[in-house]
């Protein structure tokens, strides 16, 4: 299978504050008479470009993947050599002391509108073509209208309150006349769906280059974006869930139909680790809908190899060194894959007591746990060469922020898709969209239907089960070599919607750990306040950190709106509630 090859962007893209400045003309630029602009090579050159732009300025501090802003999550504690260490992230991860100056914050920003750009510049020289002379063109036009969803969604988690850039034909001066606030969040959700609906519609189920989006990733990510739809929060006061909207969870039913996905070939990986794995028989595999495509040995300098995940490395001396050992699994999560003597989660008073690892009073765990968290007393990804222990090789904070390295951005450093540039970087491709997620996203909406479906949605919730229990090829001699205990087994009752609701969130949360959807599924569910501010007491005496830690309801679930962005927007971008 082919990826598509990533050409360096054909447009200078400024990095300025302004909203024109760094959206740019929506027309292209530079020495090109009319008959080269309208031509099908440079409308497709521009499609390239737009794609190039999701691996070009992606950042270690500004990750696409968004494992930058997961460490407000209770999955992972910020990491690196302590507070200071990136010390804007610290204020996100205790939920205090972010400002709309901090740098983190505007820059995410900034990235994330000139990927829109660059789908804008596509989409308005495509439009202009004549079908006949392109047969392509509405298939181009898809992708197009994909990536801008893709890039609104992940502003829309981030921000709330977002400008719409969905008119690629307007003026360059009409950008600082749009308004944050223009659109109710459900308008805003349902603009973004209406990229992915036209989208699905022009999609073919398969691609020959890996990375262009298929009628399947168009209908995951339209059933995505209704789920967080139905999570009403449209009171311009708040940040809470007024009303779940069924309508909308119907529609997540629908894109989230079986037939969709086996057209295009999906279905889940009979192994829960190789989704995380690099070697190209892995990449790209059944469960993989969607995955930004990262390469090596191409024949540039570094190759694109994704350099975004470079601060998760950890430090290990002569093989790593330079590995900042950032987003570190939390001894929370640790916790949560416990399992009691049938293989189920702890789904309440799971965070009671630490898990044990060996010894008489071992716990047993989801096998999840192995292939999620590096342990001390286990090999760092699967290679007995490298032992975790609790020193300071695995945690550049000397046990600040405990000893668990995360192993889903990670590869074996003798594995050969390890490389070293300003930082750490791996061909590994990062998974967007995979079917797990879809699967639990239709049992969400099954259960919270309440229509009838409950039965359906545990057999949608177990198949994720026993796919995890049959997950063992890494990891089969873990409980005779290093003493674990690994228990999972499916649920056999259809309980009541309330514990069924339970068990999807419980189950989101093994299944995704660090894959940096766990703070946005609290706050689309309206649960961020709570489960959060838990969280901290809990930590407090696993990470001092935390200690003063306070999550403020109705602000602290979006970030603020840069300042830079509102003084650029002639007072027309209105700041998030919450006093900041």
């Amino acid at each position: 299978m082919k990826k598509i090859k990533i050409l360096m962007p054909l447009l200078a893209m400024t990095m300025l504050s302004s909203c024109s400045d760094f959206l740019g003309s929506t027309r292209p630029q530079g020495a090109l008479d009319d008959g080269q602009v309208s031509s099908p090579e440079y409308a497709d050159n521009l499609v390239t470009a737009a794609y190039a732009i999701w691996i070009s300025a992606e950042d270690i501090n500004s990750s696409f993947s968004m494992w930058n802003y997961d460490v407000r999550s209770d999955d992972a504690y910020k990491g690196g050599n302590g507070t200071e260490d990136g010390d804007v992230f610290h204020a996100l991860e205790v939920s205090s002391g972010i400002m709309t100056t901090a740098w983190n914050i505007n820059d995410i920003w900034q990235r994330l509108y000139n990927a829109l750009s660059r789908a804008n510049k596509a989409l308005a020289v495509l439009e202009d073509l004549d079908e006949a002379d392109f047969p392509l063109k509405k298939q181009r036009m898809a992708e197009m209208r994909f990536l801008r969803g893709h890039g609104h969604f992940l502003l829309k988690q981030l921000f709330k309150n977002i400008v719409f850039v969905i008119d690629p034909d307007m003026e360059e001066e009409d950008y600082n006349t749009l308004s944050n606030t223009e659109y109710t969040n459900d308008e805003g959700w349902q603009l973004i769906a209406d990229d992915f609906k036209f989208a699905y519609d022009n999609l073919p189920a398969v691609q020959a280059d890996k990375g262009r989006p298929t009628k399947a990733a168009a209908a995951a990510y339209l059933a995505k974006t209704f789920l967080y739809k139905a999570y009403r929060q449209d009171d311009p006061a708040s940040h809470r869930v007024t009303e779940v909207s069924k309508d909308d969870l119907r529609q997540v039913i629908i894109y989230t139909e079986q037939s969709v996905m086996s057209a295009s070939g999906v279905d889940l990986d009979p192994d829960f680790h190789n989704n995380f794995r690099p070697e190209p028989q892995y990449e790209n595999g059944p469960e993989s809908i969607w995955a930004m495509q990262y390469s090596m040995n191409d024949g540039t300098s570094n190759g694109n190899c994704n350099w975004s995940n470079g601060l998760i490395v950890p430090n290990i001396p002569d093989v790593t060194d330079g590995g900042c050992d950032f987003y570190k699994p939390s001894q929370n999560l640790v916790n949560a894959f416990r399992t009691d003597d049938a293989g189920h989660p702890f789904l309440t008073g799971f965070n009671d007591e630490d898990y044990v690892m060996t010894g008489d009073e071992a716990d047993y765990a989801d096998p999840r746990l192995f292939l999620t968290v590096g342990m001390p007393g286990l090999p760092y990804e699967f290679n007995p060469k490298y032992m975790m222990e609790r020193t300071t090789v695995w945690s550049r904070s000397n046990g600040l922020y405990g000893y668990y390295v995360s192993l889903k951005q990670n590869v074996d450093p003798d594995s050969g898709y390890l490389v070293k540039g300003s930082y750490w970087g791996t061909s590994m491709n990062h998974i967007v969209l995979r079917y797990s997620d879809v699967l639990l996203m239709r049992a969400e909406a099954l259960i919270q239907l309440d229509e009838g479906g409950i039965d359906d949605a545990m057999d949608l919730i177990n198949r994720v089960r026993n796919r995890a229990k049959q997950s063992m090829s890494m990891i089969s001699d873990y409980e005779s070599r290093y003493g674990v205990k690994i228990r999972i087994e499916p649920y056999s009752d259809v309980p009541g919607k309330d514990e069924a609701l339970r068990m999807v969130k419980f189950e989101r949360r093994l299944e995704l750990a660090m894959e940096s959807d766990r703070f946005f599924d609290l706050v689309r569910w309206g649960e961020a306040a709570d489960v959060l501010n838990a969280y901290y007491a809990a930590e407090a005496d696993h990470c001092t950190i935390y200690s003063g830690a306070s999550f403020t309801r109705d602000k602290n679930e979006y970030l603020p709106i840069p300042f830079a962005q509102i003084s650029a927007s002639n007072d027309h971008y209105t700041q998030n509630i919450g006093n900041w």
